[in-house]
């Protein structure tokens, strides 16, 4: 049955996409406002967050709106982190048990068939190039400026969901009302999107069902793989120093520092130099924020409340699940909208501080830790504490990736249990084969039995 509440979503990405679908099932009507034009009837901008890394969380959300199976067929899945040296020489860390995978989907694909979807529902109104100007929070009167004929109006919804991204306009005003927390934290990184272009017969240059990353300690590179055969690199590197964004400051540095740091990959990137200078260079923010809500009438979500860095591959994935949460109590408390909201922000932000907070620890790891043979010896360890006890042990990674009903914070909390433990345990542990020692077994056997 329809509802007379208005509701308006702010932000047509991938969040507020799935959101307006939610709601429209629940018998109201949308209206959608997206600052920037119709993504399927416009070229994506190259250099822009190209790919993501869709796990288990998000793979929930989409099946609810029966898209799964849609979306993994254009998606490639990754088994398993493919670390490159320097001297172009290859480990290898698999993701989760046999069988479990990350999956590379391509964001503007994934954005168009939830857009698809939404303008297919006669509940939900898409409205593109339409700019959030300022919200008056005492009566929801939201100042709107419409892109394409350069006018400015006014709306004001019943309920408004502020899912307008990192920088949310809807959040800024928020910000003005008292007692509002808000806290913003950026990387000295930031990233650059490169490319692999697929081999002359359009297969994958590198393996193609593995995340490559190339440590180097202060920085790193990774690439993740395509439907079309090519590879789409992200360059994370300091801002300023040497190396860094600003040394680099000619076609010829580009290529002679490449060439030394990334040996093996240099001579499957001809665009490089074009790329390197022409692709924009992102920053990478934390947001921290609270409330999320105003009065029943407002509610943040996604990046709007908590934008992460990319490095546990959670963001979207937090943002759909924010989707999950939020549709359970709409289920649960038809209407109440204080209600919903407050149990809503009370529920996820312990959680959405926690992958935070696992995001800029999972950037130590990855540019730092993956190319350690004594990081990757603990993980074979952990793999044989794992099979040998599996109902007390799940690696951290395997607790946030592939463990959706457990909360981010219950697997942070469990993960620095886990690592204390293996402190304790690797004093014990120089080679693989360490692993069957009785002192070993008598660690595990009085910690985990």
């Amino acid at each position: 049955m329809e509802k007379n509440t208005q509701l308006s979503v702010m932000g047509g990405g991938l969040v507020g996409c799935l959101l307006s679908l939610y709601l429209a099932k629940q018998g109201y009507r949308v209206d959608v406002y997206e600052r920037r034009p119709d993504l399927r009837r416009t070229d994506i901008p190259a250099g822009r967050s190209i790919n993501l890394a869709l796990s288990d969380r998000g793979w929930r959300a989409l099946e609810t709106i029966g898209i799964s199976e849609d979306i993994k067929k254009v998606a490639i899945p990754m088994y398993r982190r493919v670390m490159h040296d320097k001297s172009g020489h290859l480990s290898f860390q698999p993701y989760g048990q046999e069988g479990q995978a990350i999956y590379s989907v391509s964001r503007g694909g994934l954005n168009q068939a939830l857009l698809d979807l939404a303008e297919a529902q006669p509940t939900i109104s898409l409205h593109f190039q339409q700019q959030v100007l300022e919200v008056e929070v005492a009566s929801n009167k939201v100042t709107m400026l419409d892109n394409s004929a350069g006018q400015e109006y006014q709306i004001t919804p019943d309920v408004i969901f502020a899912a307008d991204g990192a920088f949310s306009m809807v959040r800024l005003s928020l910000q003005k009302t008292d007692r509002f927390n808000y806290e913003q934290s950026y990387l000295d990184y930031g990233y650059k999107e490169l490319s692999i272009p697929a081999a002359a017969d359009g297969s994958w240059q590198l393996e193609k069902n593995a995340l490559h990353i190339w440590p180097r300690g202060q920085y790193m590179m990774i690439a993740l793989p395509n439907i079309d055969g090519s590879f789409t690199c992200t360059l994370f590197f300091p801002f300023e120093g040497d190396p860094s964004f600003q040394s680099l400051k000619t076609e010829a540095q580009v290529h002679g520092f490449f060439q030394e740091i990334f040996p093996d990959v240099t001579a499957l990137m001809p665009e490089l130099a074009q790329e390197f200078f022409e692709n924009p260079t992102g920053s990478l923010v934390t947001v921290k924020c609270f409330p999320w809500s105003n009065a029943g009438k407002i509610l943040l979500l996604g990046d709007a409340a908590h934008a992460i860095v990319p490095f546990y591959g959670q963001g979207m994935n937090a943002g759909f699940e924010d989707c999950t949460v939020l549709r359970g109590l709409l289920e649960e408390h038809q209407g109440e909208w204080e209600t919903i909201f407050k149990t809503f922000q009370e529920v996820r932000k312990p959680n959405t501080d926690a992958i935070a907070d696992l995001a800029v620890y999972n950037f130590i790891e990855m540019r730092d830790k993956v190319a350690d043979p004594r990081f990757l010896l603990q993980k074979k360890i952990e793999s044989k504490i794992t099979a040998q006890y599996p109902d007390a042990w799940l690696p951290l990674y395997s607790m946030v990736t592939f463990s959706p009903d457990l909360p981010y914070s219950q697997a942070l909390a469990n993960g620095q249990r886990q690592e204390e433990m293996m402190r304790q345990l690797m004093e014990y542990i120089q080679t693989e084969e360490d692993y069957d020692r009785p002192e070993v077994q008598a660690f595990l056997q009085e910690n985990l039995a």
